[in-house]
């Protein structure tokens, strides 16, 4: 496996502080210098227009490539639950709403899922990254967390979906009960980033 040379330091392109301080613990101990977009407050990330969590990955790790003419690392995620026909999915941060709070967010998905039996609350956390260069190469990571939607929140720890997500098959609690640790060991991004941080040499 190519391993990927990062030249300059790396840029995190994400604004969602839940998702940036998983990203930073996750590459924690690594020799590669990062920054985040707290570091460039004049940049303004584009919509995200895509129709894919590839597509919007690519958006924005393309805007701050561009804008800053260093390496950028973006991530696109959200969850899929089969009986919804894969919704919320690209729209799982506004599915409640543009500005929805996660717990809105939460609780209608609760109040759309209320009549779905057990057997038919599968879902899965997707999550694509892009590491884009200033040469225009771009790299590809995913990960996915297969689990089932709780009947109620439970939990405090984490952001968005994670209180109402019970991680398959070994986990009778939600995502938002599990430690920083047990999240990062089976969680999407932590999977994808654990193959995009195995590929990196600074």
């Amino acid at each position: 496996m190519r391993t990927i040379k990062i030249d300059s330091r790396l840029i995190l392109a994400t604004g969602n502080l839940g998702k940036l301080k998983e990203l930073q613990a996750l590459l924690a101990g690594s020799d590669i210098e990062i920054a985040t977009l707290r570091d460039f407050p004049e940049l303004k990330m584009p919509e995200e227009t895509g129709r894919t969590f590839t597509e919007n990955a690519r958006i924005k790790a393309r805007a701050v490539v561009a804008a800053t003419g260093g390496w950028a690392l973006s991530d696109d995620s959200g969850l899929v639950v089969n009986a919804l026909g894969g919704a919320p999915g690209i729209y799982s941060a506004r599915f409640a709403g543009i500005k929805a709070s996660d717990a809105e967010n939460n609780q209608k998905l609760l109040r759309e899922m209320a009549d779905i039996p057990d057997s038919r609350r599968q879902a899965a956390f997707v999550c694509v990254m892009v590491l884009a260069a200033p040469s225009g190469a771009e790299y590809v990571f995913s990960g996915r967390c297969e689990g089932r939607i709780a009947r109620r929140a439970q939990g405090t720890k984490g952001f968005g979906y994670d209180p109402i997500f019970l991680p398959a098959p070994d986990y009778n609690v939600t995502m938002a009960q599990l430690s920083a640790a047990e999240k990062s060991a089976i969680s999407h991004r932590g999977k994808a980033l654990r193959e995009c941080k195995n590929r990196l040499t600074p």
